[in-house]
């Protein structure tokens, strides 16, 4: 088959990675002639362009640019394919993207690939990125089976789990376990960033191990993307953000009160259910 991919960076060379170990044709488009040569390179890509028309071949494309130029893309690249063309993407927010594009194009299926780190660019590409990863497909009542059909076949060939749901359902998921850690391990890094005392600032900054680098690392990654997060899925975000700090006040009592067996019973609650979500 052949398989365009739009946007090389790290999730779309990794697509690229394993969707060619797989023998399929590989067309990569990314605004950059230096990204381009890289990803064929690499071998990450058959060919690739910084022009559109070069996917007119393609029978399924996978849109990997950051959330803001998915639309835009889609809007641009549609007068280059015929209408049996399969187009998905992966971005992180579903319902503003798929009511945008479904209209546009028949065959369009909103994806999310719940894998990758806080790296950016063709050369953080990978391969095996996918595998035992959830990806999240957000098929509408519209989008034609055909469609879901081969983008689940692409999708299960790549190891990663498949998981079915509406898209403004996933946005709300993804707001408490993607999007909420990004703002609270943000604004760890910005309370740190507070202290006054230069001697203690350096000590903190000297003293940071394992528990800090954990907790501060996807809020110290790429800020494009937790901009474009909190921008088009602003309103479940808030809503995860008010809980929280509900939450973070009810910790707060709890010590300015020395209730120290409750506290003792919240944090024994979250030992028991935090293997819910990561394991």
């Amino acid at each position: 088959m052949k398989i365009g991919i739009l946007g090389l960076g790290l999730i779309g060379g990794s697509l690229g990675f394993d969707l060619r170990s797989l023998g399929h044709y590989i067309l990569g488009v990314s605004r950059s002639e230096l990204t381009c040569q890289q990803a064929i390179d690499i071998g990450s890509v058959d060919q690739a362009s910084v022009d559109l028309q070069l996917l007119a071949a393609s029978e399924v494309v996978f849109i990997c640019t950051p959330i803001r130029f998915i639309v835009p893309q889609v809007e641009q690249l549609i007068s280059h394919l015929p209408a049996t063309t399969i187009i998905t993407d992966v971005g992180s927010v579903k319902a503003p993207i798929v009511e945008a594009i479904s209209p546009l194009w028949e065959n369009f299926i909103g994806g999310h690939p719940m894998a990758g780190n806080t790296d950016v660019g063709i050369g953080a590409a990978q391969r095996n990125l996918f595998v035992n990863r959830p990806y999240v497909l957000t098929p509408v009542a519209t989008t034609p089976s055909r469609a879901i059909a081969i983008v689940e076949e692409i999708v299960r060939s790549l190891g990663s789990i498949i998981y079915h749901c509406e898209p403004e359902q996933h946005d709300r998921a993804v707001s408490w376990i993607s999007h909420l850690p990004v703002i609270v391990s943000a604004s760890l890094i910005a309370a740190c960033l507070s202290e006054t005392t230069p001697e203690i600032a350096q000590l903190a900054q000297n003293f940071a191990s394992s528990g800090f680098r954990d907790t501060s690392r996807v809020g110290g990654g790429n800020p494009e993307l937790g901009v474009m997060m909190a921008r088009y899925n602003r309103q479940a975000l808030l809503n995860s953000l008010h809980q929280y700090r509900h939450s973070l006040d009810e910790f707060i009592h709890l010590i300015e009160q020395e209730k120290w067996e409750i506290l003792e019973d919240k944090l024994k609650l979250n030992q028991q259910s935090r293997p819910n979500f990561v394991e």
